[in-house]
């Protein structure tokens, strides 16, 4: 069986937002080019790489995450999911259709701070495999909580 997919998004997840200015932990205080990158806790790259996945990036920083982000994580390249132009329908996610297409029924996690009920309808109803999408809390972003709901998840999948 193909190792697991799993869909990253980085804004909310791995750059958490703070629920007031200020009210984040700042991992460094380097100049990298953009202040949010300060946020992204590098501990967090291991600990995704031992999930036992093939990480792919869903997110808006496309190429970007792997030039920026993934040096911080201590990741290597990863393939960057491309998305449509097009928003989706349905109250859906406009993601959503891009990684049920990727996936091509194969197991898959999508962490990510915006999906919805519609979201895990569409993939239930689209999606032969085991998913799981894993709503991150943007304020906080992953936690040690949601990467042991993963890792649960990820065990029952077998």
């Amino acid at each position: 069986m193909a190792r697991p997919l799993l869909f990253l998004d980085v804004d909310g997840p791995l750059i958490p937002f703070g629920r007031r200015t200020g009210d984040y932990r700042t991992f460094t205080d380097a100049d990298l080019g953009n202040p949010l990158l300060g946020r992204v806790d590098p501990a967090l790259g291991p600990r995704l790489l031992a999930l036992g996945c093939d990480l792919v990036w869903a997110t808006t920083w496309f190429e970007d995450a792997n030039e920026c982000v993934a040096p911080l994580l201590g990741l290597p390249p990863l393939p960057v999911l491309d998305f449509p132009d097009e928003p989706a329908a349905g109250g859906r996610h406009w993601k959503t259709e891009r990684i049920v297409e990727r996936a091509a029924g194969s197991p898959f996690v999508w962490i990510d701070d915006e999906t919805t009920g519609a979201d895990r309808a569409r993939v239930a109803n689209h999606h032969p495999g085991p998913a799981l999408l894993h709503t991150v809390a943007a304020d906080t972003g992953l936690t040690d909580g949601d990467l042991a709901a993963i890792t649960a998840w990820l065990a029952s999948c077998g």
